[in-house]
């Protein structure tokens, strides 16, 4: 119930459920987020092998960023919008979280979702074909696994909204097996992902650490809103990680 609750949060994918799940059983999905990044990843790939055969490459890239959103439902890019907004200006905790509770979408928000799109579609056309698959494969699932480390260390910024669900719930049993699903996907890319993989992890840890740090600062805790916002750097970040690593040092 759990790995589907995590399918119908995360995804786009129509996931029928026979009744209404409580906070407490999708809060435990988040074991099953680096999973379902999984599912996204290899719905990339096969889109990615189908479609180059007959469009180009650049294209391809782009369709590939369009892919992304709609699979996610644009989720975490509203999420990122919202941080974003929320981030600018001087405020209080409090003014900010109204910010992001705003239904309208303001000027740092647009170009927060501009920027990440942009270095998306660049990053890709920069990493060698023989190594797209793999990378389109790891993004999502190490992305996903940074939401659960942000939801699993850091405080909850807000006393009530979605996110409550997943930090309440989210205990070591949750991270400890994100984490798991997550290396065990590294090694089994193998031998396109090795040390490579791991090195990629660890700098996404370093990443998610910094931003959380610092969203924590501004909003008094995170929200979801930056959990999203977390997720949306996380795979820009896989991705420019990966150019140097494949471009000019080869798979590790």
């Amino acid at each position: 119930m759990s790995f589907l609750a995590a399918i119908q949060f995360l995804t786009s994918i129509p996931i029928p459920l026979k009744r209404e799940l409580s906070p407490e059983q999708l809060g435990r999905a988040t074991a099953w987020f680096p999973v379902v990044g999984l599912i996204i990843g290899l719905i990339l790939a096969g889109l990615n092998w189908l479609l180059l055969l007959i469009l180009p490459p650049a294209l391809v890239n782009a369709l590939l960023v369009v892919a992304l959103v709609i699979l996610t439902g644009a989720l975490h890019l509203d999420g990122l919008a919202d941080t974003c907004d929320g981030i600018a200006g001087h405020k209080t905790a409090e003014e900010r979280w109204k910010v992001m509770h705003d239904s309208r979408t303001g000027a740092f928000g647009v170009v927060g979702i501009v920027t990440v799109l942009l270095v998306k579609y660049v990053t890709l056309n920069s990493i060698p074909p023989v190594f797209m698959a793999a990378v389109l494969i790891f993004m999502p699932v190490v992305s996903r696994w940074a939401m659960v480390y942000a939801i699993y260390v850091y405080r909850y910024a807000r006393p009530s909204g979605l996110g409550t669900a997943f930090k309440q719930a989210t205990r070591w049993p949750q991270f400890t097996a994100a984490t798991i699903i997550t290396l065990a996907v590294s090694v089994a890319l193998m031998p396109w992902f090795s040390l490579a993989g791991l090195l990629i992890i660890f700098g996404i840890f370093i990443i998610t650490t910094a931003l959380a740090f610092y969203l924590k600062y501004k909003f008094a805790g995170l929200t979801g809103d930056t959990y999203g916002a977390i997720n949306e750097v996380a795979e820009v970040m896989i991705l420019v990680f990966a150019i140097p690593i494949f471009n000019y040092v080869g798979p590790i």
